[in-house]
Formats: C-alpha cells, structure tokens, sequence
C-alpha cells in the first residue's frame, strides 16, 4: 500500500502527513508527532476542552507551553512562555485540528492550518500553503480539508467580529478559558503564541 508520505513525495510535494499527539491524563504525559513522551505539569478537564500545561526543559528560548483542546470548535489554543530576554509577537496560537477526547486519553490531528492572534490587533492565517500541498498529495480527503478550511476562516471571521478579543469571541461560543496563574501575575515571563523555528 501507498503511505501518505510515498504519494507527497511522488508528487514532488515537501510535506508530512497530519501530525497527531496524545495526551494521557492517567499517566500525566503528552506525546508529540515524533513519539516523545513529555510529563504534563497540570491537566485540567472542562465541560468543553482538556487544558494542559507543560515544561519544555532544555529550550533555548521557551520555558513552558500551555493549551485548550477544544473538541466542538476542532481547535487546540495555545499559550508559550519565554524565558526572560525572548519575545514574539502574538498572544495566542490557534492550530485547526480534530480533537478527540477520551476518558483517560486525548488526541489531536493536526489540519496544518493555523491562526495567529494579536489580542485586539489582528488575527492571521498561517501556513495556507502547506495546507494547498497536503490536499494536493491527497493527505487530507475531501471533507477534511473542507472542515479545516471552514475552521480556520470562522476563527478569523469571529475574532474580527470581537475585536480580535479571544476571550470575548470565546465567550460568544460558550468556552471561557483560564490560563497558568503563574503567566498571569509574573510580567518577567511574556505569554506569546509562535513557537520559534517553525
């Protein structure tokens, strides 16, 4: 049989396959597209999402990440912390995947496209060429690429609507996120979305 990554290749198209990660609350661990296994500091379960928060020990430039899954509205939100002197733009980074919640163990799908927030400034759509190729190679079918597409516009779309206020627009949809006091209350450590070398 034909792998995803035999058709992209094929076609002369430089991209992976939907990346996918799993997140075990019994065993306090996250698990990335690569297979490392990575302990969660916290999870914290909501009636509409799994939030998660994790060291990233050794990162030159990040000192910790902390997301929202968000089954219904197929999104995972995230925060990054830096540690002093690293900055970035943006507040919030949005990746378009399917979320699948379980009892114990949660997964993502990542659908390439992203949007990066602004908090009351802007909200841009990022990676829209990788999304072109992975359709292209046909690693994503129809339906799919027609969710993610149609996800990542309402993103845009409803945070325009609310002044590019995420919480505002999250509200209108019946999500209210809380986020790591500790980025809260200390101004030495800046919340920011893009994760460096992307």
């Amino acid at each position: 049989m034909t792998t995803q990554r035999e058709i992209a290749a094929s076609l002369g198209l430089p991209v992976h396959p939907p990346k996918s990660e799993i997140f075990d609350l019994g065993a306090g661990t996250n698990t990335d597209p690569k297979g490392v296994v990575r302990e969660v500091a916290e999870f914290r379960r909501e009636p509409f999402g799994l939030y998660l928060r994790r060291a990233m020990p050794g990162h030159p430039k990040l000192s910790a990440l902390e997301s929202w899954l968000l089954p219904e509205l197929d999104l995972r939100i995230t925060r990054w912390e830096y540690h002093p002197g690293h900055t970035c733009d943006g507040d919030h980074y949005v990746d378009v995947a399917r979320v699948e919640p379980g009892s114990e163990r949660w997964r993502t799908t990542d659908l390439y496209l992203d949007v990066l927030v602004t908090e009351g400034r802007d909200a841009r759509l990022l990676d829209v060429d990788e999304f072109v190729r992975a359709v292209r190679a046909e690693l994503l079918d129809e339906a799919t690429s027609e969710l993610a597409m149609r996800t990542a516009c309402g993103v845009v779309e409803g945070l325009a609507r609310h002044d590019y206020r995420m919480d505002e627009w999250l509200r209108s949809r019946g999500v209210e996120l809380s986020w790591s006091a500790r980025s809260e209350r200390d101004p030495a450590i800046r919340s920011s979305a893009v994760p460096p070398n992307r």
